[in-house]
């Protein structure tokens, strides 16, 4: 089957799995709407239509404000355990409708807490709004299994508490760790003793990196702090002097030949400037050269987006087909964060059949 003749529904049909989405960047914008009366909180509007589209323009704006306000007002409404609990449920039967099938959420517990909560009381909350939504999404019958990442954000210093929350809670949902937030001038490594916590409890962990800042985060994320996959990534394309050629220099060589994932975000990038259209975003000629690629939306509401929608425009506009869809879904459970198992399971009885059927 060619580009061409794949349709959005079919499109939304397929099984998908992603990996790097934010919480608080996916709310639906009626619950915004809804929950920041609650609470009292002003909004650029009341409209859910002119509030998305409010979004979506200061997510494009390229005014830098403009695009971390937005999170100022999601945030807000997810301060106290009624809204956590609303969010994260909807978060699940979202993504349902959407045809994913699996999903690591991430989310920092530390920016939660204004109205009350404490760390631990916002990931239980968090985890219960996750397991209602999963059993209404089973119950419906379009099941999806939902791990979390908790973030620690890097200009902060909770990062080490961060990293103790995702030890203590391994066993009850959290399949992982990140860091997040402005990565120029805040590195890795400052966290240090935070990831070889993590590497002696054995708990696994992405790192954002080499999208905002250049190669050297992607280096130290990596070699440094021993990430097992890296948030965004896109800029490994600077050890690639000749994409066309093909010739990969030593920090791509090693992303390439470790399978390391990237987790890459095209209508993200586009909106923070990492690439300049869809069509030549470096996850096409990443995927060609062999890299292990995944497809992710980053935050759903900022970008205006969906897992459906960051595909069809993969087809539509940079060639892609039903096998390379394929190929990234598959990728990401490869290196999702739950066990071996459950990993092949989903892929060998879900993901597979699901695009053979349109194959």
């Amino acid at each position: 089957m060619t580009a061409t003749r794949v349709d959005a529904e079919v499109i939304r049909r397929l099984p998908k799995a992603v990996l790097h989405d934010h919480l608080d960047g996916g709310l639906r914008p009626a619950t915004v709407v809804e929950l920041a009366a609650a609470v009292g909180h002003t909004l650029p509007t009341t409209d859910p239509d002119e509030l998305a589209a409010w979004y979506f323009e200061a997510a494009n704006s390229g005014d830098l404000v403009r695009y971390i306000a937005t999170f100022e007002h999601t945030l807000a409404v997810m301060q106290h355990r009624e809204g956590l609990l609303r969010v994260a449920e909807e978060y699940v039967l979202d993504l349902a409708a959407d045809g994913v099938v699996y999903a690591e959420v991430r989310y920092a517990p530390e920016l939660n807490t204004k109205g009350g909560l404490s760390l631990s009381a916002v990931v239980e909350t968090v985890q219960e709004g996750l397991a209602a939504g999963m059993a209404k999404a089973a119950a419906a019958g379009t099941p999806v299994r939902v791990g979390t990442l908790l973030c620690g954000m890097r200009m902060f210093d909770r990062v080490r508490e961060a990293a103790d929350l995702a030890v203590a809670y391994r066993d009850a949902g959290v399949v992982g760790f990140d860091i997040a937030g402005a990565e120029d001038g805040f590195p890795a490594a400052d966290h240090l003793a935070a990831f070889e916590h993590l590497r002696r409890e054995s708990v696994p962990f992405t790192i954002h990196a080499g999208e905002a800042y250049g190669l050297s985060s992607i280096h130290q994320a990596l070699q440094v702090c021993g990430a097992q996959r890296i948030g965004h990534g896109v800029r490994i394309t600077e050890d690639i002097p000749d994409l066309a050629a093909g010739k990969l220099g030593r920090l791509a060589g090693w992303v390439r030949d470790r399978r390391i994932a990237l987790e890459m975000c095209p209508t993200s990038n586009l909106q923070t400037g990492c690439a300049t259209s869809i069509a030549e975003h470096p996850i096409t000629a990443l995927k060609d050269l062999g890299f292990r690629v995944t497809l992710n939306t980053d935050n759903r509401l900022v970008s205006g987006t969906t897992m459906t929608r960051e595909m069809s425009l993969l087809v539509e506009e940079a060639g892609w087909t039903v096998e390379d869809l394929r190929t990234v879904t598959v990728n990401a459970l490869k290196s999702a964060f739950i066990p071996f198992d459950e990993r092949k399971a989903l892929i060998e009885d879900v993901v597979l059949p699901g695009y053979a059927s349109v194959l």
